[in-house]
Formats: structure tokens, C-alpha cells, sequence
């Protein structure tokens, strides 16, 4: 029986729902792998001491803490699942390494709001993490807890061990650590287990500093981060096999987010992870995703954005209800007058930010919630923060894109409220801009013209920063990991985006070279501009339009001051969201024919009206979709609605010349949606006594598409594959989620192999085979997709120059054979090493 006075009462630290560990959603604590406990479903923000003692350890990311007792109890509280990958965002420690702290003490405020958004969930286990010394002999659960109500009592265990020394290191491994996020509690309790049933004694030890490589409190005190070199150490019967297990354990990533730019601790070995090189980094390399190509030379600088304190509470409801609208007045006039400076692509982001600020849904939850006694900012923050949720909540690329928008809009209304003056940040000329995350609003408010490039640490390869930042012409990265936050300002940097990394730090003599390649790129682009206006053809005669992704007229005029030979995608969208009604027939006819003005007579192919419930016109009765990526959305809202769909092709006949605009059909999955289209086309080109043909294409985005190509080429006149989707649906990959932004690539043999059907069944058809998606922008695709038998290129506008120089310098004989090659390897980071060979070759 243990002596009462080696029992150790613990309060519950959080108000909430106390339960068992085993409904915990994560198998490290379901399965007691750290040890025994409670776990708490939080209703309260801030994380309290159970008990008196020392604070153990305190997670770099701030989600997790442990405390030692006087007795010696080990209890670790980690605050949500998953939450290490937040970076710290949404939490403010209030305590130290190595203090003491008295029960109730505050420890950890979170935001509970913004983990509700972002975590998968906020149940918070508080484990006793040296089981072998303490034992629970008295534990609350399956009951609701306030802070400071009994929780669980311990009580040391009359077999516990004395404790064993230090084992002599017969053998030993270095290792450098691949997890984004470092050793922290999941991977600690890997550890553990993993060696649990060998004869050993092992230990972790970083620097001066040693841990028990069974303890995960030990291994919690070094905190081993990314990147970091470390030593496994062991002794013993099996200490050779207890060292070759945790190596292999720690160098797989554990699951825990590789970062691919540490190179395999084993030279001819391949860590896992999304968009791995097949090459190895240069020394002081850390990779990223390629938001925008391009490269640069600069200094470190990174953006740091005072947080807006935003008090909980006011007293007068009606005052604060004032101040909101006030605010939100603010922020929309202000975007309404950066508009009218703003080319098409920023005037449309802050279009979308100005429809939720006249959201009346979203007004009306803020004013319930100031009604009810939050403040101004508080009743913001919520009503933000409801929306956040169910967007988040669908998994969808196009409404994580939207969050990203809500959190932007969200933080221009708080400063409003604050009375913080939107200026814009002073930025060193020739800088690397670095942040955790770049929000479009800030871009597109700072002075852009020193800048060489961005990396960010989160964000994707769709987001709107990323499209903003292509159209800037700066080079970016984005989903780098916490790697670059370890980048002191001023630090000389090469921005490699074309290849995927930054190189740190740089030798001088790289930087005279890179300097070179720099020159060499701007006067390639110069003579590319300069002969925009020669006809595309490869170097062997074979014609290869050169077409423009348009989304405006402004698009138009400088496609064409470009080159561009014809509108290869117009997006039609930009005439139906933001707005009370549906268009028009005339509004849409006037400005399709205003855009086929611009066009001179160059072909105009028009996509018809592709949203859904990811991204939803008000007029539309459309209902919320659970997965709006699998649902009502292109072609299918036109079967849905009719009328809207012909009141569109109405427009479209209307255009003079007739023929100039084609007409091309989005999301297409199987016959009949081209048929359906087809028979309500041929009804109107009767009624509208439009004899001349007019062609009806199809967009090949879906697997179903492109493995039924050959039936609906027979009946399609033309086919375009929107690669940006393909890409998402064959790979199964969300192109909005942080998380494997690095792998949504279309150069993934699976995408090529699809591109490769399409091209074979419309050349058998006798029809052509153009590419509107990302993949006809990217100078790595182009040849492979010539190869494959692409005869048509829709870029952005910016960029047709250079794509077609790029296409007068390849003979279609060698892009097929590169082709054949791209198709029979492995990985999507293979064919980027094929890919960049092959362009190393033909380069000027």
C-alpha cells in the first residue's frame, strides 16, 4: 500500500468534458503509448496547473507542456490534435522552462476560436507520463470538470524502479532529424514503443544534453527540432539493434511532415515525402513548392505583423454594433478605391474580400454575438471564425482558398476597429520577403517593386497569393516549413522557384554565377517580347498555337501586346459572382464581344460558366454540398439551371464575327452532358438563324474524361485539358491543403499518362488537343506536352513570349522521345529531373 503522503491529487486544468483516453482521436493516446490519463474536451482558453511543481518541458510550438511534482510525477497536457503543425499560432505560453508554478496557475492561453478552425480536434489528454513511478488509483471521467475540480489522483508504486545508470555507448549513429516539426510528443512516444520489448539501454543526446530514449518527457526536455543533427546512443544484448531501429524510426519521417530539404542521412537514399529531388540540394538549400518560377538573388527580410489585442467583452452593445459597421465601411471603401488601380487578377481577389464584407450573413452572426455581450472585435472574430468552420469543414481546394480570404478580411476589420492605419510595410530594395504566411491584402498593398522573391513557410500552389505573386513576375515558394523561420534578416539568399529551393547564405562565387544566369534569363525575355508577334512553330515547322487564359478585357489587350494568338480559355465567371442576379444575355454579349474586339479576330474559346457549391452565385438555388469538389458544379450547374445555361449561349451566337468564339464545356464526366449541350446549341442556332458552324469543345478534367476520350472526341470538335483539376482528382490530392500542396504535381506520370489517352483518341478522331491549365505556363511541361501531341498552349498572359520562344526551340522527334521517357518514370519529381535536363539542352 502506498504512503498517502506519495499520492498526488490533480485538478482538472481546463473547463470542459472530461473522458477517457480511448475516445481520444489519435492512436499515440488512445493506446496509452505515452502513458495513462484523462482527456479533456475544452470549453474554457486558457490551460491551468494541476498541481504544484516545475515546469518539465514547454514545446517550441506552445500546444504542449509537462510538469514534474514535488514527487516526481511527470504530467504532460497537450492541448488539441495535431496542433504542433500550427507553428504556435494560437498560443501564448505563460510560463517558462525550469519554473515553478502553484495549482491554478496559468500556463497556456489559446485561442480556442482559431484551433476550432484548424485543428482536427481540441480534446486535450493530460497524461501521466512516467506510469512505472505513479500510478492513477482515482480518476473523474465521462463527467463535465471546471478548473480546480478533482481530476485524478496518483500514487507512486511500491515497485518502481530505483533507476538504472548510464549505459556505456557501444554503439552509436548520428541522424539529422526530418521532421517538420521536430521530436515532439507523437514521435517521442514512437520512439518509446518502438524499443519497448529490446534488451537495451538507449538514448537520444543532443549536444551536451542526453534523454532516455524510453522516457518521452526526456526525449520532450531536448527539444530536438528539424534539421537538427543528433546522436543515438545504446548499450546492451540487442544495443546494435535498438540504434538501427530508432535511426530508421526518425530518418522515415514518422508520417510527421518530412521536409524534403535535408538530404538522406544515406548517400543513393530517398527520404519520403511529396516532390523529393532526384538531385541532390546544394549545401544550404531548403526546398519549398513552386508558387511562381523565376529566380533571384537578395537578402532575408521578414514580414512581422503586429497582432491586434481584441478585448472579449463591452459594455454597451449598441455602441459596439455601431463600431463594426463603421469598420467594415472602412475596409470596403478602401478596397473599392485599390480596385480601381488593380489589374484584373487583384481587382478580383478584392471583389471577393468586398462580397464578404457585404455578407449579411455573416453581419447578422457578429451582431447576435455583440447583442449578447462580446465586443466589436470578439463578435468579428466569431462570426469569421463560424464561417471558417464550415468551409474548412468540406475539404474542398476552392473553399480553403476562400478561408484563406475570410482570415484576410477578418484582420482588415480588426485593424479598422483598432484604429491601425493600413500603410504599407518598408521593404529593403532587393529583398527576399520571408513570412509564415502572406496574406493577399498584404501584397497587394505593399510596394512591390524592391522586391525579388517570396517563401513562406505555409500557403499553396493555388493560393491567391501564389496567383498574384506569378502576375507580379516575382519568384516565390511557398509550404516551406518552419526551416526559414531559422533565417536571420539581411542573410544573402538565391531564390531558385524554378527548381524548387533557396539556397542560404550563398558562396560568392555561386552568386557571381547565378548573377550570369540572371542576366542571361532577362536578355532571353527581351528577345522573346521582342519577337512575341512571329507565328508559334517548333524548330521543325510543326504549329503550335500560342493561346491566352483570359479572365477580363484588360486580359485580352495585353494577351495580344503579347503574341497570343487567340483566347485559349475566357472565364466567364467574372459576369456572374459578386451580384444580386444572373446576367443578362445582352450584358453577357457585350462583353464577350468587347473581349473578341480586343482579340482582333484571333480565335476566342469560351468556357461556360463554371462554379458551384464551392463557389456559389446568390441567384442560384444551390444546396451545401459535404464535398462541393465531387458535386454540383460545372457543366452540371447548366443542366441544373437551364436557363441560365442557355441565356449564356445565346450570348455567345450574338457575337459578331460569328465563329470567332468557340464554345467550350467544363467538367465534363461523360457523354450525355456534351450531348445535352450540343442539342440545346443546335435549338438556338435555329432560332437565332445562325447558319455558320460553331464549335463545341469539351475540357478534360476528369480521369473519366480523359479514359472515355475517344467517345466523346467523335462528338466534341476540339478537347482542352485543365490540368489543375486532373491533377487533383487522378492523385487523389486536395490542391488547397498545405499538407500536400507538394505533391498536387501534373507532371505525375498517372496526370502525363491521361494527357497521353486525350492526345491519342483526339488524333484518331481527327480533333485537336490543347492544354489550358497551370501545366501549359510551366517551361518544364511544355516540350513533354508537345511530345504527347498537344498542338495548343493557354498560359497566362505575361508568359506567352516566353512560351513561345521555349516552343521554337524544340523539334517535336525529340520532345516525343523526352515524352516517352516522362511516361515511364517513377515520380512527378523524376520527370522535373528529366524535364530540367531536357530544357538545359535546348536553351539558348
Amino acid at each position: 500500500m502506498a504512503d498517502p503522503a506519495s499520492r498526488v491529487i490533480l485538478s482538472a486544468p481546463l473547463k470542459g468534458w472530461a473522458t477517457r483516453l480511448d475516445d481520444v482521436p489519435d492512436a499515440v493516446f488512445a493506446e496509452r503509448m505515452l502513458g495513462d490519463g484523462i482527456a479533456i474536451d475544452p470549453l474554457g482558453s486558457v490551460l491551468h496547473a494541476p498541481c504544484d511543481g516545475m515546469v518539465l518541458t514547454l514545446h517550441a510550438a506552445g500546444h504542449a507542456l509537462t510538469l514534474r511534482t514535488r514527487e516526481g510525477a511527470e504530467i504532460l497536457m497537450h492541448i488539441g490534435m495535431d496542433t504542433v503543425g500550427l507553428a504556435g499560432r494560437g498560443f501564448s505560453p505563460l510560463v517558462r522552462e525550469g519554473e515553478q508554478v502553484t495549482r491554478g496557475a496559468p500556463l497556456i492561453a489559446f485561442d480556442i476560436d482559431a484551433l476550432a478552425a484548424r485543428a482536427p480536434s481540441l480534446v486535450t489528454p493530460i497524461i501521466v507520463t512516467n506510469p512505472d513511478r505513479f500510478s492513477i488509483v482515482e480518476r473523474c471521467d465521462e463527467c463535465a470538470v471546471n478548473v480546480g475540480d478533482m481530476l485524478m489522483i496518483l500514487a507512486a508504486r511500491d515497485d518502481a524502479p530505483a533507476g538504472s545508470a548510464s549505459a556505456f555507448a557501444e554503439h552509436s549513429r548520428s541522424v539529422t532529424v526530418p521532421l517538420a516539426h521536430g521530436i515532439h510528443a507523437r514521435p517521442a512516444a514512437r520512439i518509446g514503443g518502438a524499443i519497448k520489448h529490446l534488451s537495451a539501454d538507449v538514448a537520444l543526446v543532443s549536444g551536451e544534453r542526453r534523454g532516455d530514449a524510453r522516457s518521452a518527457v526526456a526525449l520532450l526536455a531536448l527539444g530536438i527540432g528539424y534539421g537538427e543533427t543528433i546522436t543515438i546512443e545504446a548499450g546492451g544484448v540487442e544495443g546494435a539493434e535498438a540504434v538501427a531501429t530508432v535511426a530508421a524510426l526518425i530518418e522515415s519521417g514518422m508520417g510527421e511532415g518530412v521536409n524534403a530539404a535535408i538530404p538522406a542521412a544515406r548517400p543513393g537514399t530517398q527520404a519520403p515525402g511529396f516532390a523529393m529531388p532526384i538531385k541532390m540540394l546544394p549545401d544550404g538549400a531548403l526546398r519549398g513548392v513552386t508558387a511562381a518560377p523565376g529566380l533571384a538573388i537578395g537578402t532575408a527580410f521578414r514580414l512581422r505583423i503586429a497582432e491586434v489585442v481584441v478585448a472579449d467583452e463591452a459594455d454597451d452593445a449598441l455602441i459596439e454594433q455601431r463600431r463594426i459597421d463603421d469598420a467594415i465601411a472602412t475596409v470596403s471603401a478602401r478596397l473599392s478605391r485599390r480596385m480601381e488601380q488593380a489589374d484584373s487578377t487583384a481587382s478580383g481577389i478584392m471583389a471577393a474580400h468586398l462580397a464578404f464584407l457585404d455578407d449579411p450573413a455573416l453581419r447578422e452572426t457578429a451582431m447576435r454575438h455583440i447583442a449578447a455581450g462580446e465586443s466589436a472585435g470578439r463578435g468579428w472574430q466569431l462570426a469569421i471564425a463560424a464561417q471558417v468552420a464550415v468551409l474548412t469543414g468540406s475539404g474542398n481546394a476552392r473553399m480553403m482558398e476562400r478561408v484563406a480570404d475570410l482570415h484576410d478580411v477578418e484582420g482588415q476589420v480588426l485593424r479598422a476597429l483598432a484604429g491601425v492605419a493600413e500603410t504599407a510595410v518598408a521593404l529593403p530594395p532587393g529583398c527576399i520577403l520571408i513570412a509564415d504566411d502572406l496574406l493577399p491584402s498584404q501584397l497587394v498593398g505593399m510596394d512591390t517593386d524592391g522586391i525579388a522573391g517570396l517563401c513562406t513557410a505555409r500557403g499553396g500552389p493555388t493560393s491567391h497569393v501564389a496567383i498574384l505573386a506569378a502576375g507580379l513576375g516575382l519568384p516565390a515558394l511557398v509550404a516551406m516549413g518552419a526551416a526559414i523561420d531559422t533565417i536571420p534578416d539581411g542573410t544573402p539568399m538565391i531564390l531558385h522557384a524554378d527548381a524548387g529551393h533557396v539556397i542560404v547564405d550563398p558562396a560568392p562565387d555561386l552568386i557571381a554565377s547565378t548573377r550570369k544566369q540572371i542576366t542571361a534569363r532577362a536578355a532571353a525575355k527581351a528577345s522573346a517580347h521582342a519577337a512575341a508577334a512571329q507565328e508559334s512553330r517548333t524548330r521543325d515547322g510543326i504549329r503550335i498555337e500560342a493561346f491566352a487564359n483570359l479572365g477580363s478585357l484588360a486580359d485580352a489587350q495585353l494577351a495580344v501586346a503579347n503574341g497570343a494568338e487567340g483566347c485559349g480559355l475566357l472565364r466567364t465567371e467574372f459576369l456572374f459572382l459578386e451580384r444580386d442576379a444572373a446576367p443578362t444575355a445582352a450584358e453577357q454579349t457585350a462583353d464577350y464581344q468587347a473581349i473578341a474586339e480586343a482579340l482582333a479576330g484571333r480565335p476566342l474559346i469560351v468556357r461556360l460558366l463554371d462554379i458551384g457549391g464551392d463557389k456559389p452565385a446568390p441567384y442560384l438555388a444551390m444546396p451545401v454540398e459535404e464535398n462541393p469538389a465531387l458535386g454540383v458544379r460545372g457543366i452540371r450547374v447548366g443542366l441544373a439551371h437551364p436557363d441560365v445555361l442557355e441565356t449564356q449561349l445565346r450570348a455567345i451566337l450574338a457575337v459578331r464575327p460569328i465563329g470567332q468564339c468557340r464554345i467550350m464545356v467544363p467538367m465534363v464526366s461523360d457523354l450525355g452532358e456534351l450531348r445535352a449541350v450540343r442539342a440545346v446549341l443546335d435549338r438556338l442556332r435555329i432560332e437565332m438563324a445562325v447558319a455558320e458552324p460553331v464549335e463545341l469543345g469539351i475540357m478534360v478534367e476528369t480521369p473519366a474524361a480523359a479514359l472515355i476520350a475517344d467517345l466523346l472526341a467523335a462528338e466534341a470538335d476540339f478537347l482542352s485539358i485543365g490540368t489543375n483539376d486532373l491533377t487533383q482528382y487522378a492523385l487523389a490530392m486536395d490542391r488547397g491543403n498545405p499538407a500536400v500542396a507538394g505533391g498536387v504535381d501534373g507532371l505525375h506520370p498517372a496526370v502525363l499518362r491521361l494527357i497521353a489517352a486525350t492526345c491519342t483518341a483526339a488524333a484518331v478522331a481527327q480533333r485537336w488537343t490543347g492544354v489550358c491549365g497551370g501545366l501549359a505556363s510551366d517551361p518544364l511541361a511544355v516540350p513533354i506536352l508537345i511530345g504527347l501531341g498537344v498542338t495548343e498552349l493557354s498560359s497566362t498572359p505575361a508568359l506567352v513570349p516566353e512560351i513561345k520562344a521555349l516552343i521554337r526551340r524544340l523539334s517535336v522527334p525529340a520532345c516525343r522521345d523526352h515524352a516517352a521517357r516522362a511516361l515511364a518514370a517513377g515520380s512527378a519529381a523524376e520527370v522535373r529531373a528529366l524535364a530540367g535536363d531536357f530544357l538545359e539542352q535546348v536553351q539558348p
